[in-house]
């Protein structure tokens, strides 16, 4: 049977208020943009969302390091490395669209590889082009004279 999120936070971190603090402490200025309401605070978010969190972050600081590593990854991967419109677009992006972004790019870049490997380009044979059938000339027929 699936635990419920509070079982996890209880069996992970003990109780909310260290789970807020360990999100906190990972969300520092070069991995994640704050969009919280200082009215409510990180307190206030479900006990799910706070772990879908916590472990997001935790990912992108152990594999990237910081925001501006992983938007580069993904410009070096679509191959746009000369759009800084493009780069500059991805950075106001979340953390977890940008980690979707990785995560697709990677995958279609792969397969772009894989393609490109498996079937070579084949060379083009020029095809005689054919002939289109010549349109027979359509006369007129003269209309029947009306007799009175």
């Amino acid at each position: 049977m699936k635990k419920t999120p509070a079982s996890l936070v209880k069996e992970r971190f003990e109780s909310k208020e260290k789970l807020v603090s360990a999100v906190q402490e990972l969300a520092t200025a070069d991995l994640w943009l704050d969009r919280v309401s200082s009215g409510k605070g990180l307190g206030r978010v479900s006990n799910a969302k706070l772990s879908r969190l916590h472990e997001t972050l935790s990912d992108a600081k152990q594999r990237f390091g910081s925001r501006e590593k992983l938007v580069a990854s993904i410009v070096e991967l679509k191959k746009r490395n000369a759009d800084k419109g493009f780069a500059s677009k991805l950075a106001a992006y979340p953390l977890p669209q940008l980690l979707d972004l990785h995560a697709s790019a990677t995958r279609a870049s792969k397969r772009a590889e894989a393609n490109a490997k498996a079937a070579p380009a084949p060379a083009k044979v020029a095809k005689p082009k054919a002939e289109k059938p010549k349109a027979a000339k359509v006369t007129a027929k003269a209309k029947p004279s009306a007799k009175a």
